[in-house]
């Protein structure tokens, strides 16, 4: 079976593993050529369960990725006492990587056929017979012709991502605390490093003194000896409204986007990659090789998935920014009955997982 994905992005590299152990002939095709990330910031946090499907599938991940126990989430308004604990008994909630170590790591497979064409077309890929094609790439020409059709919410706000370096701690509890401006997450990514992700409500960049004004105003952890810059990128939420066409499936951040206080976008893509590994299990033991069947079943199954999940990271969102102008009178009684509620806050732990 010969697969091609378009784009060069994380993503597409991971895919290409999980591929590749199956014996699919694999070429990564993009308009850019491969570049190697060294300077950003980005972190990914992924979930216990999409770690483990990782390792099971991807040589040396078990060396990267620092555990965290405990997710505590607070209002601004009561910093000392949170609102809500997750944590999963015996195992950790989530790892966290950093972005340009999980990509380095998957780029090493000696394998990957790496493929430049600047702008190309359909027809320039039809010509490679390839079974099915998997685009993951925001601007190309297939892009913009068939997958235009999606619902979209722009926040018209910007997470900024930094790193902080800072005095040696235990550090494997993550706390994120929802302030009158927006989610501000603290993820520990060593016992002397943490990944900051603020999302301002408003389209106004922020420079990292600024940033660490606003961390030294909820910061009662950490003694920082510096901070990074910081990158910032528009926030949005996204889900396409017909993931094929043909043979080409739609993949990645082309299917979704979602706001990053849950820390989910990118454990949305592990979890269609592991359905996608699953689809093409079953068609190669049946003999089916035809990309269009493959591509339809994998929308029919993760479709409504991707879009009440998405929609809900957007309700929780919503829900807090009118918290904030309630001054947390809402949440604080709900979180009470949750916390108080065993059955409750079990499946509420499942969910964040």
């Amino acid at each position: 079976m010969n697969i091609c994905l378009l784009g060069n992005n994380l993503t597409n590299l991971v895919l290409a593993n999980i591929l590749l152990k199956k014996k699919i002939n694999v070429d990564i095709i993009s308009q850019s050529k491969p570049s190697i990330l060294t300077n950003t910031v980005r972190t990914i946090a992924i979930s216990n369960e999409n770690y483990k499907f990782l390792k099971q599938n991807i040589k040396g991940i078990s060396n990267f990725g620092w555990p965290t126990e405990k997710i505590k989430i607070y209002s601004a308004k009561n910093k000392s006492s949170e609102l809500f604990e997750f944590k999963n008994k015996n195992q950790s909630n989530f790892f966290l990587l950093k972005y340009s170590v999980l990509y380095n790591l998957m780029k090493r497979n000696k394998s990957f056929k790496f493929i430049y064409l600047k702008n190309y077309n359909l027809n320039d890929i039809k010509k490679r017979d390839y079974n099915l094609i998997i685009n993951s790439e925001q601007n190309n020409s297939i892009t913009k012709k068939y997958f235009q059709k999606k619902i979209e919410k722009n926040y018209k706000s910007l997470a900024h991502t930094a790193i902080i370096d800072h005095k040696r701690i235990e550090n494997k509890i993550a706390v994120q605390i929802f302030t009158k401006n927006g989610p501000l997450a603290f993820l520990p990514l060593s016992n002397n490093q943490t990944s900051i992700v603020f999302s301002n409500n408003s389209t106004k960049s922020i420079d990292k003194l600024s940033l660490l004004q606003i961390i030294n105003k909820y910061n009662h952890h950490y003694k920082i000896k510096k901070i990074s810059e910081v990158e910032s990128v528009g926030i949005k939420f996204l889900v396409l409204r017909e993931y094929f066409f043909k043979n080409i499936l739609s993949f990645g951040d082309l299917i979704h986007k979602v706001h990053p206080l849950a820390g989910q976008g990118f454990n949305m893509t592990i979890r269609d990659i592991k359905s996608l590994s699953n689809i093409l299990d079953e068609n190669i033991k049946l003999g089916i090789d035809d990309g269009e069947i493959i591509a339809e079943k994998f929308q029919k199954i993760n479709k409504h998935i991707n879009f009440m999940y998405g929609f809900g990271i957007d309700t929780i969102n919503s829900f807090f920014k009118f918290d904030s102008k309630l001054q947390n009178n809402l949440s604080r009684p709900i979180f009470k009955i949750l916390k108080g509620n065993k059955f409750l806050n079990k499946y509420a732990t499942f969910l964040s997982n």
